[in-house]
């Protein structure tokens, strides 16, 4: 398989800190890859050196073969990031939202067009796509925001806490959403401290601890490795094992 995404042992330092301390792992083309651990483990982190919004201070990455450090410009076009707090222009109407981003991406109107309409299916918003972006739920923001998101036709789509702050029924629609659009062919970096959730939407995961993967495998594989029934379980164990 074709690795979109190639992050070759790469540290951060904060001061002090050491942010994230030497990590490799690769994302394969339509796949969705989840770093999971708890606040603070570095997932925010490695995820803004991927977006090109930090530098590395050691390693490599690549996107689609480009290097995040050497040609950060082309990486940008190549992906898109939605942090956890993302938020759209709250006086503007969903649509006026999806309208206003499609023409930073496509001045060509017939192929703004296009897209415009392949977000207002992503989303599924109807008419409430005619209210202001202010009236809608956190869920609704959100699944305008993913809709954005892969609207651009990125390489790699970077999802920071995907469901962060939403109820059940509507963190359940966002996973499915994702799912079904890696199903279609679009690739995922996604992090979340939520186990379970992403034990359900992630092909793999990395688990990541104060900046150290201690782990790298399919949901199945990891929870074997450690008779776990579930991620979050096997997780502990993980922990347990380097402290």
């Amino acid at each position: 398989m074709e690795n979109v995404l190639q992050v070759d042992n790469v540290y951060k330092n904060y001061k002090k800190i050491r942010a994230v301390n030497g990590i490799s792992f690769d994302v394969e083309k339509g796949e969705i890859f989840a770093l999971i651990g708890p606040n603070g483990a570095g997932k925010t982190t490695t995820l803004r050196m991927v977006a090109t919004l930090l530098k590395a201070d050691g390693g490599e990455i690549t996107v689609g073969g480009f290097s995040v450090r050497q040609d950060p410009l082309k990486v940008r076009q190549m992906i898109s990031y939605l942090p956890e707090e993302a938020g759209a222009y709250k006086n503007m109407t969903g649509e006026a939202y999806l309208q206003f981003m499609a023409s930073v991406f496509y001045p060509d109107p017939g192929k703004k067009r296009k897209r415009v309409a392949y977000a207002k299916e992503v989303c599924d918003l109807g008419v409430r796509l005619k209210d202001r972006v202010g009236q809608y739920s956190k869920g609704m923001v959100r699944k305008l925001m993913i809709a954005r998101a892969v609207m651009s036709e990125p390489v790699l789509a970077i999802l920071d806490e995907p469901t962060s702050g939403l109820d059940v029924l509507n963190a359940l629609e966002i996973r499915n959403l994702i799912k079904s659009l890696a199903k279609d062919g679009a690739t995922f970096l996604i992090s979340g401290h939520n186990m379970l959730e992403i034990e359900y939407v992630s092909d793999r995961v990395s688990i990541i601890h104060k900046g150290d993967i201690e782990e790298t495998g399919t949901p199945a594989e990891i929870k074997k490795k450690y008779g776990a029934e579930n991620l979050e379980q096997a997780f502990s164990k993980v922990v347990a094992n380097v402290e």
